[in-house]
């Protein structure tokens, strides 16, 4: 690879060229990577099997391997995710409003590309083709840098979207890998004032601040996920532990899985057993002292019980473990979450339409959900076909990032010779 100077000089130069592009040639160039990304196929799960092995060899936990791992079933995804993709609107030269000045002026403003950006993430090689896709969909140059982890994967899936924008008749130079693997990539990334307009870390709180503290460029902050559902007193009891259950077991390792469960005391007797047989050889439940006896002195074999302590309230397991809390009321519930959540998807299960307005008002978060999963915090779920993050901060983009994250405003106006006076 070239040095990251030579780098962020091509992509400049290839987003000055990609802002012209017409829609119908973004799209031509975005279907050409999605069938070489097809045609590739082999190459690329040739590549995960060597960075599956390696990650496991090294002990990383299987929730996490999950994440590292492709299979057909997943590169399928990722082209139905690059389909769909394409078949959104251009984000980039809409006119989002216009008025008339009394002097004569028309003032547009109009959606432009932010420019060059850069991406800084963990495992997930699926990332590689949802970032650059979405990038090139709002007209920005992206430069991808991807954890060791996931190297020989983020190499196979950069080559072959870069040979498909390259047949489609697009740019593959928009597009590029920093993949020498060393951790100076990062502080030179986040060190390109003038050279990168946008930083966007993904991953792990490690990372997330490590950008968040370090960068000399604008950063658009993601988040961990410290999610929470609470359950308050009226909740279908059934339709209760189906929905915990799908937030917690579905994907674990997923930022937007549910970490700690609050309970009202007034189901909580009827629903924390029913619970606990559901989760018994599957789940790990850390219990307030309310909780594990709510849960009674038969507990179900093959379920891991413990005592809840401060720590397990602040942390985003990403694995088969789930804090749980009683509370006395909507109002504990919305102080804890507030207090430990990471304001990023949050739950209520009730059938108190008051409770519901009043849950969703007053948590901070950027998906509030009311009688479903958390798990739908998804760029793809949301109809985007892919994500560069979940936003967690409140300027600019919040929630699952879809093209328009990529995108700033430009104000054209138009005279006829005024000249203020």
């Amino acid at each position: 690879m070239a040095t990251l100077d030579s780098v962020f000089r091509s992509l400049k130069e290839a987003q000055v060229k990609l802002a012209l592009q017409t829609r119908r040639q973004k799209d031509e160039a975005l279907g050409g990577a999605a069938r070489m990304i097809d045609r590739r196929r082999q190459e690329v799960l040739a590549a995960n099997v060597t960075d599956v092995e390696k990650a496991r060899s090294g002990g990383m936990k299987e929730s996490l391997v999950d994440r590292l791992l492709l299979n057909d079933k997943r590169i399928d995804g990722i082209i139905e995710g690059l389909e769909t993709v394409i078949r959104l609107e251009d984000p980039a030269g809409k006119i989002r409003s216009g008025w008339t000045l009394p002097n004569g002026l028309l003032v547009e403003q109009i959606s432009v590309p932010l420019g060059v950006a850069a991406i800084i993430y963990e495992s997930r090689p699926n990332v590689t083709v949802d970032a650059a896709g979405l990038a090139y969909k709002a007209g920005c140059s992206i430069l991808l840098r991807g954890s060791s982890s996931a190297l020989n994967s983020n190499r196979a899936l950069t080559a072959a979207i870069r040979e498909g924008l390259a047949a489609g008749r697009g740019i593959p130079e928009a597009v590029a890998l920093a993949d020498s693997g060393s951790r100076d990539e990062v502080d030179e990334i986040l060190g390109a004032r003038g050279r990168i307009d946008v930083v966007l870390p993904r991953g792990g709180r490690d990372l997330i601040q490590r950008v968040v503290q370090n960068a000399r460029i604008p950063v658009i902050e993601t988040g961990e996920g410290n999610c929470h559902i609470f359950a308050d007193s009226g909740a279908a009891l059934e339709n209760a532990v189906d929905i915990i259950e799908n937030a917690k077991v579905q994907k674990p390792g997923a930022c937007n899985a549910v970490e700690t469960l609050l309970v009202h005391r007034d189901i909580a007797e009827s629903l924390l057993p029913l619970l606990a047989r559901r989760f018994a050889g599957r789940v790990e439940l850390r219990c307030d002292a309310a909780s594990r006896s709510l849960i009674g002195n038969t507990v179900p074999a093959g379920l891991e019980l413990r005592d809840a302590d401060e720590s397990d309230w602040e942390t985003e397991y990403l694995d088969y473990i789930l804090a749980v809390k009683t509370v006395a009321s909507l109002d504990e519930a919305v102080d804890h979450i507030n207090r430990y959540g990471t304001r990023h998807s949050e739950a209520i299960l009730t059938n108190d339409h008051r409770n519901a307005q009043d849950f969703c008002a007053r948590v901070d978060a950027a998906c509030v959900y009311v009688n479903a999963s958390t798990r739908f915090t998804d760029g793809g779920e949301f109809g985007f076909g892919a994500e560069l993050g979940i936003s967690t901060q409140k300027f600019h983009a919040r929630g699952p990032m879809g093209p328009d994250a990529l995108t700033t405003i430009k104000y054209r106006i138009s005279g006829t010779g005024q000249v203020r006076q």
